[in-house]
């Protein structure tokens, strides 16, 4: 029995390298589900860092109930703008 080799047909090398470079660029709405995520992690950064202050001067003060109502506040503030970073990171994780 003999086997047929058919061509196989090569892909227009424009059309990929076009693809690729949209995907490099992104789309509008994709740059802006990445720029909120980075927004959204550096506002909750800066106010777990403002409760985290709070906690510190707290504790100065000798005030362990306000300290640690503080720390809690901000560890959720961390929590936050972790999840923010994750969102991002498969974002870029995606494209690879």
């Amino acid at each position: 029995m003999e086997t047929a080799l058919v061509p196989i047909k090569e892909k227009d090398s424009n059309d990929s390298s076009s693809k690729k470079q949209k995907d490099a660029k992104g789309s509008s709405s994709e740059k802006h589900k990445g720029v909120k995520n980075h927004e959204r992690a550096a506002h909750h950064h800066e106010k777990a860092a403002k409760h985290h202050r709070e906690a510190a001067k707290h504790h100065k003060d000798g005030n362990n109930k306000k300290a640690c109502e503080s720390t809690v506040k901000a560890l959720g503030h961390h929590c936050l703008a972790s999840e923010a970073e994750r969102e991002d990171v498969k974002r870029h994780a995606e494209k690879k």
